[in-house]
């Protein structure tokens, strides 16, 4: 790590923020190629006799088909998917693939879990998966993670990783790439949490600290969470432990990308249904552009534009140089885009709301 990055803690992890250069940072993931280190999420394996079959009553998303490592995993997907309570509340967010170059039942995933998740779906799981079936092993220390950003990211993998860069442009979110480099596996997967082209790359620890050197060699500049959450922001993608906690994921907004409407039963699957065939939720997950005042604070109340009541709050907030003041908040379901609405209370500034589809 270098001597200037500046470090703090972002929901349950320690991270680094900055690298002494917040601006410069910014202009390399816009303009050019970015990396940013996120070894600090969870990555689990899951292995045993039968672990698709446990996980599908689990998760409701698919599971990933079968692939194999040679010819690079065409056809392989890393799928986003939400664990629930039976009432349909979540308990984390993840994606999961195969373990590449294995096919069966027995084969085995990789969960990639956020920290915020990652104690509460460990005690889920526990109570779930029946060890001889399904056992989880937390491989987090022995792996790493790195996430390539920008719009020359897929010129610098191909550099680096191996394969036309057009190959890269081509994938789509959750689409899976099977490659090696100093000797070890490397899994680069098609990322969309914020607003540029991003790969994420997922393997031995040892490897990824090769990878990021070979990277940053070739001129690719590390970024900190700062740059980070303000494209998240910009992409309006809810983070868990921030703007997705125990919600009902209809109420954030992700039902399109977590949930899949073929599958059978997993658990909250019958609130999920009621909801979509007889029902609605009473709030859901806005953008929100904060306007030119002081930033306001994570919590903060949005008020009807009449000034009558409360009607939502902020879950995250930050700003973006080419955008501005961002936030993401729940809003009930009567105050419509654009709004608008008020900050902090009747007589609070007046803000507009965006839809995030």
């Amino acid at each position: 790590m270098s001597d200037a990055a500046v470090t703090g803690v972002l929901r349950g992890a320690e991270v680094v923020r900055h690298y002494g250069d917040p601006p410069g940072e910014w202009q390399a993931a816009v303009a050019e190629a970015a990396l940013r280190d996120r070894s600090h999420r969870r990555r689990w394996w899951v292995r045993g006799r039968q672990p698709a079959a446990m996980l599908q009553g689990v998760v409701t998303g698919r599971i990933p088909e079968p692939w194999s490592s040679d010819g690079g995993g065409g056809g392989a997907r890393a799928e986003y998917s939400v664990v629930l309570t039976p009432k349909g509340r979540t308990i984390s967010d993840l994606r999961l693939w195969r373990i590449g170059g294995e096919a069966g039942e027995s084969a085995g995933f990789v969960l990639d879990v956020p920290v915020a998740g990652a104690q509460p779906l460990a005690e889920h799981l526990r109570r779930l998966l029946p060890p001889r079936l399904a056992k989880v092993e937390d491989r987090s220390a022995a792996t790493g993670m790195l996430s390539v950003l920008g719009p020359t990211g897929a010129l610098r993998l191909s550099a680096v990783l191996g394969g036309a860069a057009a190959e890269y442009e081509a994938m789509a979110e959750g689409d899976l790439r099977a490659g090696s480099f100093a000797g070890g596996d490397v899994v680069c997967i098609r990322g969309g949490d914020v607003s540029e082209p991003t790969w994420d790359l997922v393997g031995e620890a040892e490897v990824i600290a090769a990878v990021r050197a070979a990277l940053e060699q070739a001129g690719v500049r590390p970024v900190g969470s700062s740059v980070w959450e303000a494209l998240r922001l910009e992409a309006g993608r809810p983070a868990f432990g921030a703007d997705l906690t125990d919600q009902i994921p209809t109420e954030a907004g992700i039902d399109a990308r977590a949930i899949d409407a073929s599958k059978g039963c997993y658990t909250g699957q019958e609130v999920i249904v009621r909801i979509r065939d007889r029902g609605h939720v009473n709030r859901h997950l806005r953008r929100i552009r904060l306007g030119d005042g002081p930033l306001p604070a994570v919590g903060t109340e949005l008020w009807r534009d009449d000034g009558e009541r409360s009607v939502g709050h902020l879950t995250s907030v930050g700003t973006s140089p080419r955008e501005g003041a961002l936030g993401l908040g729940y809003v009930r379901r009567e105050v419509t885009p654009p709004g608008p609405v008020r900050l902090g209370g009747a007589d609070g500034p007046a803000v507009s709301i965006e839809s995030l589809d």
